[in-house]
């Protein structure tokens, strides 16, 4: 069971919507269309559902298909605060399925990667969804890093990871021949896709199933039903009033909230726990010119460093045939900010205040120091990339995309590495399941996510 929780009330928060459908005769949308929404005041008709999951993004839809796959009965609702679904952390990352070897053995991270990754293949399959089972090599170019590369090869056989091989110089240059190094673990097991592209798939076989999407609905409060005199029925029976900035309702029995970037915020907005808090990283890539993609077939990442909190800039084949370098590691100064000048007063002052992220700064001042530099300068960057393909210069470069990392942060500065999950106490804290933290590789165990939640939902409602 997820641990209860000491609840408050907290400011608000901002997550997340409606487009137009039709409702059946008993007042209920009509199975898998949308509800309207009228706008401000109360609404003119009875919009109730039994779960509504906040967040439209990969996590969230994938949870709201298990949850109706296994309760078709039951009326369920997702809430997206955008016009169209999965366009955040969805929508900018890195587009790999990941295999499972980085992770802690025995932690929720390692047991959801591996179970998710093989779910991944299976559904892509079933769908005829394209993926690339390309293959990983981490690779050590320095003497050093061979005993940590020996180190997460042998976490990665404890974590039950596929294929695994320790491979030489010689048998580098087979699977990579531009590519230079001392020793490389040979991942085969690890691909990549268009998660979008995934993620719209559960959209659609959730509302294939009788689900509802509600797009455009930025939640802005989250309380208990007010009865009327009459004792309104549905004020009983679904006590949670959900309301969108625009005075627009719906009412839920039950709420689970997979609200990424916003999971803090949402959650204090419903009584329960802030912390802990996120902070936003943007990731910025580079792109090799098409012209040099044949230096890179696979994915090439190097060896992480355990006294750093990311894998560091790596090189991720795209479905569309590109090739991705990076990304780096830099503070966002807005929750959404994919621009390197996007700015948020609210959301800085929360990071500051809120936040360990001080103490996160003064424990990694160098690194921190090294990834800006290397934002700024495309030469830094390409330095790092030369060590393991030594042809690449920075004419053969483009500036790329971003995304923007959702990081769990505590207050002493600890990035929290693994899933949290929790919900509260009290008429409303009861009734909310949170995903709180769930970052990468979220989208590679997003189907184990969603059987979890699933689980938990049964187990923590009683449905």
């Amino acid at each position: 069971m997820v641990p209860a929780l000491r609840c408050i009330r907290g400011a608000c928060g901002r997550a997340l919507g409606g487009f137009p459908g039709g409702f059946s005769s008993a007042g209920r949308p009509a199975p898998g269309r949308s509800w309207p929404l009228c706008q401000g005041g109360r609404p003119a008709s009875t919009r109730s559902f039994d779960v509504v999951v906040i967040g439209g993004g990969i996590v969230g839809l994938a949870s709201a298909r298990a949850l109706i796959l296994r309760h078709p009965a039951l009326s369920i609702g997702v809430l997206e605060k955008e016009k169209d679904l999965a366009i955040h952390q969805t929508g900018h990352n890195s587009g790999v399925i990941h295999s499972g070897i980085y992770y802690k053995p025995e932690s929720l991270k390692a047991k959801l990667c591996v179970q998710g990754a093989a779910l991944i293949y299976e559904y892509c399959k079933q769908k005829g969804i394209s993926y690339k089972q390309c293959g990983k090599l981490i690779v050590a170019v320095e003497q050093e890093e061979i005993p940590r590369l020996q180190a997460l090869y042998e976490r990665g056989r404890q974590n039950g990871v596929q294929g695994l091989r320790l491979i030489q110089q010689e048998d580098i240059k087979k699977k990579e021949p531009y590519c230079r190094g001392l020793m490389a673990i040979d991942c085969p097991y690890t691909g990549i896709v268009d998660y979008r592209q995934v993620a719209l798939s559960f959209a659609k076989d959730f509302q294939e199933a009788g689900g509802f999407v509600l797009t455009n609905f930025e939640v802005k409060d989250i309380e208990l039903a007010k009865e009327s005199p009459s004792r309104s029925k549905d004020g009983m029976k679904y006590p949670i009033v959900i309301r969108n900035t625009k005075g627009e309702e719906v009412q839920c029995q039950y709420v689970v909230t997979c609200a990424g970037l916003y999971s803090d915020r949402i959650s204090e907005l419903s009584g329960c726990n802030p912390d802990p808090q996120i902070v936003p990283f943007r990731g910025d890539y580079l792109i090799l010119k098409p012209e040099k993609c044949y230096l890179v077939k696979g994915n090439i990442y190097p060896v992480p460093d355990s006294r750093f909190p990311f894998l560091g800039v790596h090189f991720t084949p795209r479905m569309d045939g590109s090739i991705w370098l990076g990304p780096n590691a830099v503070l966002a100064f807005k929750r959404e900010g994919y621009r390197p000048f996007d700015f948020s007063a609210r959301d800085i002052m929360d990071v500051i205040i809120k936040s360990g992220l001080i103490k996160l700064v003064f424990q990694n001042f160098s690194y921190g120091v090294n990834e800006m530099y290397k934002a700024c300068f495309l030469s830094a960057t390409v330095k790092h990339l030369q060590k393991f393909i030594p042809e690449i210069t920075v004419s053969d470069i483009l500036r790329g995309p971003a995304g923007v990392r959702a990081q769990a942060l505590d207050r002493d500065g600890n990035l929290i590495e693994d899933f949290v999950f929790d919900g509260g106490v009290g008429d409303i804290g009861n009734r909310i399941l949170h995903v709180r933290n769930a970052p990468s590789p979220a989208a590679t165990s997003s189907l184990a996510i969603s059987g979890m939640i699933a689980d938990e939902v049964q187990q923590r409602f009683k449905l």
